[in-house]
């Protein structure tokens, strides 16, 4: 009778840590699964594989024989452009020229007798996610000697280094603040009237309120050599 009541105890007790363990198992598995939902909730989307652009591989050479017209509603800007002392800079400008980024795009920033400010991909009418994505690519800081002076062009970015991406501005005036610090890669050629009627529009706390759009941005070669000397520093003779 002992036996027979010690091996039905020892039966119960061995039932019971089974059922436990595949209790305790069963528990882990759907905390582990929790968690891992949660981490994948949390994790920051991927980008997607960058796409070659027209002017990834193209050379300084190259570059320097190119200028860009903007179509505004207020008239046409043109610009030549420094890849000599930017080429990052002028790459990553041509490259969203020539996939029509910044086609519709606004001028959304504009200081008073200061800056006019566009390139914002989030205004073009026709976003896209890539072109979200486009949005936040960040290129390297590359301040020169070029002094920024009225109608320089010239690459927007946060107080972080190296966070330029997209947005470029033009100076209405000259701001010596700036040099060194900020990507001088360009400068208006034609249409700086336009640029001054932008600037002169009425704005709310550096919002523009009637933004003025870019209905279309050109590439074109340059039919006449630019001069470049008035805005490149000349080495100290001691």
């Amino acid at each position: 009778m002992t036996k027979r009541i010690f091996a039905l105890s020892l039966f119960i007790f061995l039932s019971f840590s089974l059922v436990s363990a595949q209790s305790n198992t069963s528990d882990e598995t759907v905390e582990k699964e929790e968690t891992q939902a949660t981490k994948k909730a949390n994790q920051r989307p991927q980008a997607p594989p960058r796409k070659p652009e027209p002017f990834d591989d193209v050379d300084v050479k190259t570059m320097v024989t190119k200028c860009v017209i903007f179509e505004t509603e207020k008239g046409n800007i043109k610009m030549e452009l420094f890849p000599e002392t930017a080429p990052n800079t002028v790459r990553n400008f041509l490259n969203l020229v020539a996939i029509d980024a910044f086609d519709t795009t606004v001028f959304s920033r504009v200081v008073p007798d200061f800056v006019i400010q566009g390139g914002d991909l989030w205004t073009n009418e026709n976003v896209t996610n890539e072109m979200k994505w486009r949005a936040v690519r960040t290129i390297p800081d590359e301040p020169s000697l070029i002094k920024h002076e009225r109608g320089i062009l010239s690459m927007a970015r946060s107080n972080e280094p190296n966070s330029a991406s997209t947005s470029f501005f033009i100076l209405v005036r000259a701001a010596s603040s700036l040099d060194g610090k900020f990507a001088a890669f360009g400068k208006v050629t034609e249409g700086m009237d336009v640029v001054d009627e932008i600037n002169k529009m009425p704005v709310e706390n550096e919002k523009p309120k009637k933004p003025v759009r870019i209905n279309e941005a050109k590439i074109i070669t340059c039919t006449v050599p630019e001069k470049k000397a008035e805005t490149e520093a000349k080495p100290e003779t001691n």
